[in-house]
């Protein structure tokens, strides 16, 4: 056989192999088209307020979405308020103590685990994850503590101590983009989000004058600013996923705040 011959042979399987590539790669995009999977959908339900629709983002905080799912389908939410409104910033809720101070348990995840306190990893930017989406008005997010003002060592612990608590964003906060494990958007009900910001609270930090004392409870604690006099109840929430197993959390430690206080004052 000749040289150009054999040449024109290997020329044409070539041809025939990138067709055969163009063809696949066509045919994956197609079949992504028809058989993509849509999000899971979060229903949340407030007494006296109405329907709140979330979609979860799982291409954004795929470890906190798979959380969230696990707790809502659960039952955890059911019966827990929005026990903090600041209008044109947010509305946080999810807690079991209803007071900012709760956390799920891994048996809240499993019934097989054990009744003990769990965190997750801070899914966002200053965590070294690339989570993209900003805090705009309707964005869903982790609440978290903040430990960097006691010690600017101990910010890591901070990022990764969410756990149940969330709040819906009511106003654009950039200032806090890429600080808050963001992980999905209000599509529906963004009303139901105005009014519970605008419940009636207790007081606003910035409206006491000077020397005001800051109201107290039944027993006699000080009621810390922006929690409402009547808390709204979440009845229920949901999660829709479409078929679609996210599976169990990877889930971390607690990080013992108060044994780091007292060894720090010990030293």
């Amino acid at each position: 056989m000749k040289k150009e011959q054999v040449t024109r042979i290997i020329y044409i399987i070539a041809i025939i192999a990138v067709l055969v590539l163009i063809g696949f790669l066509v045919y994956g995009v197609i079949q992504s088209k028809i058989y993509k999977v849509d999000n899971p959908i979060a229903t949340i339900e407030v007494q006296d307020y109405g329907t709140i629709k979330v979609e979860l983002y799982p291409d954004q905080a795929p470890n906190t979405v798979a959380n969230f799912i696990k707790l809502a389908n659960n039952g955890f939410y059911n019966g827990t308020t929005f026990h903090r409104t600041i209008p044109d910033f947010m509305i946080q809720g999810g807690d079991p103590n209803g007071n900012g101070t709760g956390n799920a348990t891994l048996k809240n995840l499993d019934e097989n685990l054990e009744d003990k306190d769990y965190n997750i990893k801070g899914e966002f930017i200053a965590n070294k994850v690339n989570n993209t989406l900003k805090l705009e008005k309707g964005v869903i997010a982790m609440g978290r503590s903040d430990y960097s003002a006691l010690n600017s060592s101990l910010a890591t612990q901070g990022y990764n101590s969410a756990s149940c608590q969330f709040f819906i964003m009511h106003g654009n906060q950039a200032s806090i983009d890429g600080l808050y494990a963001g992980f999905g958007k209000v599509i529906e009900g963004l009303d139901i989000v105005d009014k519970i910001a605008e419940t009636e609270v207790f007081y606003r930090e910035s409206e006491l004058t000077d020397g005001a004392e800051k109201p107290k409870d039944e027993e006699g604690n000080e009621i810390s600013s922006d929690v409402p006099k009547n808390k709204p109840v979440i009845t229920s929430i949901t999660v829709e996923t479409n078929g679609v197993d996210y599976g169990m959390p990877e889930t971390l430690e607690p990080f013992d705040y108060y044994n780091w206080l007292m060894k720090s004052y010990q030293s």
